[in-house]
């Protein structure tokens, strides 16, 4: 069983930053990743880490940065210069296979509020 628990979600101004953690509770190896709820309501992703790389959606690139903690059962992601749309529920989720936006993520988070006001 694979339980992820998200935190640091917060209300900042436009141009803050916010580091999200999520903690990765039981055995696990492989792909993680954060996605956020779109503008439709459809799940958006962020960015996944694993398999000794990272890949970055286009409007995270340059602004936000995924990273895994030294013990490997906490990943972070690292948001700045925030803009407004950047307000969403964020969320952590796992994956088995390669590691990718696209990767067929299994496990989720139950989500953390970031909330950006211009």
């Amino acid at each position: 069983q694979v339980e992820l628990v998200e935190s640091g979600g917060d209300s900042v101004e436009a141009g803050g930053s916010l580091r999200l953690s999520c903690e990765v509770r039981g055995y696990y190896s492989g792909c993680l990743g954060w996605f956020r709820q779109g503008p439709r309501n459809e799940r958006e992703g962020v960015a996944t880490i694993g398999d000794g790389r990272t890949t970055y959606a286009p409007f995270a690139k340059g602004r936000f940065t995924i990273s895994e903690g030294q013990s490997k059962k906490i990943i972070y992601l690292q948001m700045d210069t925030l803009k407004p749309e950047d307000t969403s529920t964020y969320y952590c989720a796992a994956a088995r296979g390669y590691c990718d936006l696209g990767a067929d993520f299994q496990w989720w988070g139950q989500g953390t509020q970031v909330t950006v006001s211009s």
